[in-house]
């Protein structure tokens, strides 16, 4: 059925998108164009909801990897690490939400973090740490000011769009799984049935009861399947614990219980601590990789992020592209100068976003219910720790089963596509890296075509974005070989 069938009287045009309504529609369905894009006020709160508790291990995760010493012996207090990843992201996620009004919720990158904690911090303070981010971020926004970052992911073909939905797919699943604790790195093997080549405890259980029940709801049709599955995770996990049935060593995140008071005072200690310049012997060499570097995570890990969760949502056109996309690209930038400012490590779109729009989420109101229930932890932190990551992780692998169906787009006879789509979609979970799998993906592409004899066909940005590609991979013998470390 048409859209003109469905709406057949319209007498306003849709603000911003050229669109007209139906009249009579709230200003929150004008203002986010619910209807156009064939969603409703429930789907969007849904989805918002769900993407959040897909979400809410960030908040006990990026402190964990932030929580070292930084080169002045310094470390960051736990209360004011998980006060700056909740602010951090709900301000990047309501900004994407009523500007962006996309369904893509941000929040402290994970690969950005680990940059951090693993090659800046080491070097210097934590607030330079944050100056660094706060630098990746404007950089990115001049990217985009400049029109380069939309025409970069624009100019990469088809088939690799779909390839970089399918392996994010591929992705997530694993994390699901790792985080369950359904694989584990085996003794003898890179990965491993459990610890011992077995499942092992009751929370891996309750992870592959919650999986098959959300798989069985979504074939019966059920809306609002994966939030349904969750919360029903939640329950069991809450009344399992609470009957001693299972060892509270056994969470991976934590005894699904409420510790102490439900409520607590944000701790903004770190808020605005941020230092640019006083390096020191670091010299600006040094100053200049580690921004590339952190350019480098956040800005293709969003890239793939944004394609593979738009498409899914339906936003993308028959080329792949997203209308409004420079807006959502703006606010993505913006989001690692707001997250250095903040004290949590650079904000990036997430994966995770596509859990809601598993449910139906398609607007950038659901970003807001995702950032309002970001910032409402600001108050209510303890209440994070109730949702068990084995019942989150099952959601993560249903989405990946979703997002995998984009292999029906592919013409898997054509080696020029097949090649690239291949080695996209199986490096990314195989490395751990989204950047890894659309760095291989491009530079296969660009090799095959080269070896067909048509070079022309490939595009100037492909060729730049080959050459970007070559220097990520070759990174490490160039620090070494100028004696970076």
């Amino acid at each position: 059925m048409t859209q003109q069938s469905l709406e057949p009287k319209t007498v306003a045009e849709d603000a911003g998108e050229g669109t007209r309504v139906p009249a009579g529609r709230s200003w929150l369905d004008r203002y986010f164009h619910i209807s156009r894009r064939g969603s409703s006020l429930a789907r969007e709160v849904r989805g918002g909801v769900t993407t959040f508790m897909a979400m809410a291990y960030i908040l006990l995760l990026n402190p964990l990897i932030l929580s070292g010493k930084d080169a002045a012996g310094n470390t960051l207090g736990q209360q004011a690490l998980i006060t700056a990843t909740a602010f951090a992201a709900a301000f990047s996620t309501l900004l994407m939400g009523f500007f962006g009004k996309v369904p893509l919720a941000l929040a402290a990158g994970l690969s950005v973090s680990g940059v951090l904690a693993s090659q800046v911090v080491p070097q210097m303070t934590w607030p330079q740490a944050m100056g660094m981010c706060v630098m990746y971020g404007v950089v990115i926004m001049l990217l985009v000011v400049t029109g380069l970052r939309e025409m970069i992911m624009n100019a990469i073909p088809l088939a690799l769009k779909h390839a970089i939905t399918m392996g994010i797919g591929l992705f997530i699943a694993l994390i699901g799984f790792y985080k369950a604790g359904f694989v584990h790195q085996g003794k003898a093997t890179p990965l491993s049935l459990g610890p011992t080549g077995e499942l092992a405890g009751w929370p891996v259980l309750l992870f592959a009861v919650t999986l098959l029940a959300i798989f069985m709801l979504q074939a019966r049709g059920v809306p609002g399947a994966i939030l349904l599955g969750i919360v029903g995770g939640t329950v069991l996990a809450v009344l399992l614990n609470a009957t001693d049935v299972i060892d509270p060593e056994q969470w991976a995140s934590g005894a699904p219980e409420l510790h102490g008071s439900a409520v607590s005072m944000p701790d903004f200690s770190i808020l605005g601590d941020v230092e640019f310049g006083g390096w020191g012997e670091v010299g600006a060499m040094t100053v200049g990789m580690i921004v590339f570097t952190l350019v480098l995570a956040g800005f293709f890990d969003a890239m793939a992020t944004i394609i593979g969760v738009g498409t899914e949502a339906g936003l993308a056109d028959e080329q792949g592209r997203m209308p409004g996309l420079s807006k959502a690209l703006f606010i993505d930038g913006a989001g690692g100068a707001i997250g250095g400012v903040a004290g949590a490590s650079g904000q990036t779109v997430f994966v995770e976003s596509a859990t809601g729009v598993g449910e139906g989420a398609r607007t950038g109101l659901s970003s807001v219910v995702t950032g309002l229930f970001f910032a409402a932890c600001l108050f209510f932190t303890p209440l994070t720790a109730i949702v068990p990551g084995e019942v989150a992780a099952a959601a993560l692998v249903v989405i990946g089963a979703m997002m995998m169906t984009n292999a029906r787009h592919v013409d898997w006879a054509d080696r020029a596509t097949a090649i690239p789509v291949f080695l996209t979609v199986v490096i990314m979970p195989f490395t751990y890296s989204i950047t890894a799998g659309v760095a291989a993906g491009v530079i296969s592409y660009v090799a095959v075509k080269t070896a067909q004899g048509k070079a022309r066909e490939i595009g100037a940005f492909m060729w730049g974005l080959t050459v970007i590609f070559l220097v990520y991979f070759a990174l490490n013998p160039i620090e070494s070989r100028l004696g970076v470390h």
